[in-house]
């Protein structure tokens, strides 16, 4: 049984005023909202909402179903992690596919290759009406880069899931207000004022275990505009690119297409938050391969209903 530990205010490290929030947080959804759902991917940030939700409620089951909106281009080694998690904590896991989102025509690639990041806002959507939800709790956070450091912690979509920056709640003293009308719907972030490095502090700390390919590892790349590119049938490399079988490790971990990894020797948690602690460069910034169109790519998209 999960138990939240007291300490004197004096003796609460970052990390426990950092959990202390988000469980706050986890227990606002639960309280004010009928129908939410905790967006779970397999990647790190979902990890450690996992295990703030075991805190947060244990030893009853979570007030809320776990959601992954699959591009059908993931990492099998997250997608076999996501469900062995959800089984070990007997917790009901909702997967919807843009696949399926394709065969029903409800998205239309540009061409066979087209990443399929940016439609995942169609199933999401499609998810929420479908399930009925009023809130859907995910790991973003706001030093990620600058659109989702505009987000409350709880963020207010429209009947059409569009997200207006100005046109947000305030949350003056924690206080949060996740009223919706039918339709409208709150996107929550427990995790919003953590850092990567708080992550995995708080990863190291909790023990918790994560997909292998956080570790480093030789896989062969290729070198494309700054980023080191996976081949992979999804992935090939070009005419006159050099493949290299290189040590590396993933940041962040989303679809194949648009997401890379970073050189590294770090196969321990312990080096990967020393390794984190010294690095100059952001979390998404040469990993993510679609954030890098335009400085208002992520928050166009977010207009659109991306999570």
């Amino acid at each position: 049984m999960a138990v939240v530990p007291t300490y004197p205010a004096s003796t609460l490290s970052h990390l426990d005023w950092l959990e202390a929030e988000a469980i706050h947080v986890l227990r606002e959804v639960a309280g004010q909202c009928a129908s939410p759902a905790l967006l779970f991917s397999g990647g790190k940030d979902s990890i450690c909402l996992l295990r703030l939700a075991e805190k947060a409620f244990r030893p009853g089951r979570f007030p809320f179903p776990l959601l992954h909106i699959d591009t059908g281009h993931n990492y099998p080694e997250v997608l076999a992690f996501r469900d062995r998690r959800a089984a070990e904590l007997r917790e009901r896991l909702v997967v919807r596919s843009v696949e399926d989102s394709i065969r029903a025509g409800r998205v239309v690639l540009k061409h066979p290759q087209e990443s399929r990041n940016k439609h995942q806002s169609v199933t999401l959507l499609d998810a929420i009406a479908e399930l009925e939800l009023d809130a859907c709790i995910g790991g973003a956070r706001r030093d990620e880069e600058k659109a989702r450091a505009k987000e409350r912690v709880f963020s207010f979509r429209d009947e059409f899931g569009g997200w207006d920056p100005k046109n947000q709640r305030p949350e003056l003293w924690s206080l949060y207000n996740a009223r919706v009308h039918k339709g409208e719907n709150v996107r929550v972030f427990p995790i919003s004022n953590w850092t990567e490095l708080d992550v995995w502090q708080y990863i190291a700390r909790e023990r918790l275990e994560i997909p292998s390919i956080y570790f480093a590892h030789r896989r062969p790349v290729v070198r494309r505009a700054g980023a080191l590119v996976p081949v992979t049938p999804l992935t090939p490399a070009r005419p006159g690119e050099a493949v290299e079988e290189v040590s590396v490790r993933f940041r962040t971990v989303g679809d194949i297409t648009c997401t890379a990894p970073v050189e590294s020797t770090a196969d321990t948690l312990a080096e990967i938050v020393a390794e984190t602690a010294t690095t100059t460069i952001t979390e998404r910034g040469a990993t993510r391969l679609d954030d890098q169109t335009s400085d208002a790519s992520m928050e166009q998209r977010k207009k659109e209903g991306y999570f």
